[in-house]
């Protein structure tokens, strides 16, 4: 009981991004007609009845929406395998979940639990959640970003936009500044600088030679990016001694990769769904803007404790 009460809300919540409102109304709360009545003629059902409960029909259109928010809680969730997905399975939903959970279903609308304060009052709560995603696609499906946006987009920010670059790089570390030079002294006359490095490095990567494999930008200090990403540092080329956190270093550059620029077709897509998303954004907060100066809003700060 408590994995179909789980499966349950899961499904309720996904389902609330893929349905409408009225859509998401008839699928958990189905109206019935009274027990007592006539029932309704089929040709009024909307979609295609494939169960009854009494007088509360089940539609295909039901079903589905159901497996499909259900599997998309399950995607969400890193388990593929539970997803239903043949006709077998469908079925076996239905049996043990639509129509379990319809006849409780009308069971509480006889007992007359639909009248109960607290269960309107949490469905009340459920309906302007419901109404307000409602409103908000609306909004948010006019949106649109034309192509000179983002075209303006790419040629603006296309710096920003490369690839980050990583360099590999060997290091050594000493704590003086006359250690240093002399180290750089021996660099100078052809001395090899992994070797130097085992010998005379006092930082960590001495026992490897100085070798810090591939690095980003940000990992270490300032001062070590200024000069191990510095335009000027070419691949086999060694650096000036500057000084960091730890002691006085000397970096030799062995490779570079990434820094590439992606063209303005590659980059398209991501583009287009940022500014998008910066639209709808915008889009959102004038509204309630808007809403907010036609409205008379009224805090009282003093109640709340």
């Amino acid at each position: 009981m408590k994995r179909r009460l789980l499966v349950l809300c899961g499904v309720i919540f996904v389902t609330s991004f893929f349905l409408g409102c009225d859509q998401i109304n008839s699928l958990l709360f189905p109206k019935p007609a009274p027990k007592k009545q006539a029932l309704a003629p089929e040709a009024q059902v909307r979609g295609t009845i494939i169960a009854k409960v009494n007088n509360i029909p089940i539609t295909l259109e039901e079903l589905n929406a159901e497996i499909d928010a259900y599997n998309s809680l399950m995607a969400a969730n890193d388990k593929p395998e539970a997803k239903i997905t043949t006709r077998e399975q469908k079925i076996d939903y239905l049996k043990n979940e639509l129509l379990r959970r319809t006849l409780l279903y009308q069971q509480a609308l006889d007992k007359g639990i639909d009248r109960n304060q607290e269960v309107l009052a949490v469905l009340e709560k459920y309906k302007r959640e419901l109404l307000v995603i409602e409103l908000l696609k609306e909004e948010t499906e006019k949106v649109d970003v034309a192509s000179r946006e983002i075209e303006d987009y790419y040629n603006t920010y296309k710096d920003q936009l490369k690839e980050p670059e990583e360099r590999e790089l060997r290091e050594i570390m000493v704590p003086t500044e006359q250690e240093a030079k002399e180290t750089m002294v021996q660099l100078l006359q052809g001395a090899d600088f992994a070797t130097l490095a085992k010998e005379r490095s006092k930082a960590a990567s001495s026992a490897r030679g100085g070798d810090l494999g591939f690095t980003k930008q940000g990992v270490k200090s300032a001062q070590f990016d200024e000069v191990a990403f510095a335009a000027s540092l070419d691949v086999g080329k060694i650096s000036n001694i500057f000084r960091g956190p730890d002691g006085y270093y000397i970096l030799k550059l062995e490779a570079k990769r990434g820094g590439k620029l992606r063209s303005l077709s590659e980059m398209w897509d991501d583009i287009k769904k940022g500014l998008t998303f910066l639209k709808q954004q915008k889009s959102i907060d004038d509204l309630i803007a808007k809403l907010s100066r036609d409205s008379k809003i009224e805090i009282r700060e003093g109640e709340i404790k």
